[in-house]
């Protein structure tokens, strides 16, 4: 087990972190933090020579389709639900400008 953290410790690092302790959170996050760098100490010792680096545990494969050219729409299908057209291009109301932002 590693040495508990001392409470000039706990407040140093809550210091760096701007954090603001009050005297009953000291002891608590000592044993907390504490425990914390136990763990970090144990995940130390564990060997693992010839293992290679991972970001995930099991095995992952794309679950996505292959991209791939396809015929799309034309712009007569991608308009003909449209509430607003003119020509090939899609209508939408004006935005006016409320004089909240400035000019």
């Amino acid at each position: 087990m590693a040495d508990t953290l001392n409470e000039a410790q706990v407040r140093h690092v809550a210091q760096l972190a701007r954090l603001k302790l009050s005297d009953t959170d000291v002891p608590r996050l000592s044993r907390q933090i504490s425990s914390i760098l136990d763990y970090v100490a144990q995940l130390q010792e564990a060997n693992v020579e010839g293992l290679e680096p991972m970001a995930h545990p099991l095995p992952l494969h794309s679950v996505l389709r292959e991209d791939e050219v396809r015929p799309s729409l034309t712009v007569q299908q991608v308009l003909a639900n449209a509430p607003g057209k003119v020509g090939a291009f899609f209508t939408v109301p004006k935005v006016l400008d409320t004089g909240l932002g400035g000019g």
